[in-house]
């Protein structure tokens, strides 16, 4: 076997933890592939004898090129919407199931959009993938100390919003379909039992609209809201754990997903997000 095909297949067995570590730190799956695919580029003009640990060094780059795509939005001030994985209520894809091993939520992806580009790469690596401050240091460009400090006040954040869910995926499994049903049904006394007092709901409609919501009655009142408008909400799993796609005359309006604690739900985030609607797979909501 030539030394490139070689390395070719050691490559795609480093593929799906690349596209996890790129998911996470950019929100979205298709420039997560961007990142791994330039990483492969990289690659295959390097000289493999100067590479030592080959998952250490694919790693570094990934994270690297990720941290300049965010820069480069921060730039921009572009705003960025997390992208969902939309799985079947049933399971998880085995693909999905590879990016999501470590369980990252919608509500943490949202949280990690507001971190700065250094604060993000430094928590995800350290907190998500247990890279040691050492190897984080010269990807952010940092000291080690400094590199554990971005971790730290990113760290703080999303335990201010938390947004870790139960890990019981039954239970949150059962207020969410109860919020569904109360929801079809516009029971607004049934929906304000299932939100937790100080529930917060936060909406993007695409091009930086949205809007945020907070406690369990308004939440449950716009809930009620769009009952009216005839929506058809069908189980899936968001990012591995319970959720909904809100259909409307046959077509996506909106994805929902949920984070539940102690059997009520504390946090929603409903997109609606044109761009996102668009790149459904159809099929998940099939059956």
């Amino acid at each position: 076997m030539d030394e490139r095909k070689w390395l070719a297949e050691r490559f795609e067995e480093q593929r799906p933890r690349l596209r996890a570590v790129a998911y996470r730190m950019l929100g979205s799956l298709s420039e997560a592939e961007d990142a791994v695919q330039e990483a492969w580029l990289r690659l295959s003009g390097t000289a493999y004898g100067e590479v030592d640990n080959l998952g250490a060094w694919l790693t570094t780059v990934v994270a690297r090129i990720s941290l300049n795509m965010l820069r480069s939005r921060k730039k921009r001030s572009e705003t960025h919407v997390p992208e969902p994985i939309i799985d079947r209520a049933e399971g998880t894809s085995p693909e999905h199931a590879a990016m999501l091993a470590d369980s990252i939520g919608l509500a943490l992806l949202v949280v990690l959009e507001t971190l700065a580009p250094a604060e993000r790469v430094a928590f995800v690596l350290h907190d998500i993938f247990n890279l040691p401050f050492g190897e984080i240091a010269p990807i952010v460009e940092r000291t080690p100390e400094a590199a554990r400090q971005l971790a730290s006040r990113a760290r703080r954040r999303v335990q201010a919003r938390k947004a870790t869910p139960d890990g019981d995926v039954e239970v949150q499994r059962s207020v969410v379909d109860a919020f569904i049903a109360a929801a079809q049904d516009g029971d607004l006394y049934r929906l304000v039992a299932v939100l937790d007092p100080g529930v917060v709901l936060r909406a993007d409609v695409g091009a930086g609209g949205g809007i945020e919501l907070r406690g369990a009655e308004q939440v449950g009142r716009q809930a009620q809201t769009f009952s009216r408008l005839g929506l058809l909400r069908r189980p899936v799993l968001v990012n591995g754990a319970p959720g909904a796609v809100c259909m409307l005359d046959g077509k996506p309006f909106s994805v929902m997903a949920f984070t539940g604690r102690g059997g009520k739900i504390v946090e929603m985030h409903s997109s609606g997000h044109p761009d996102r609607l668009r790149q459904l797979d159809r099929t998940v909501l099939d059956g």
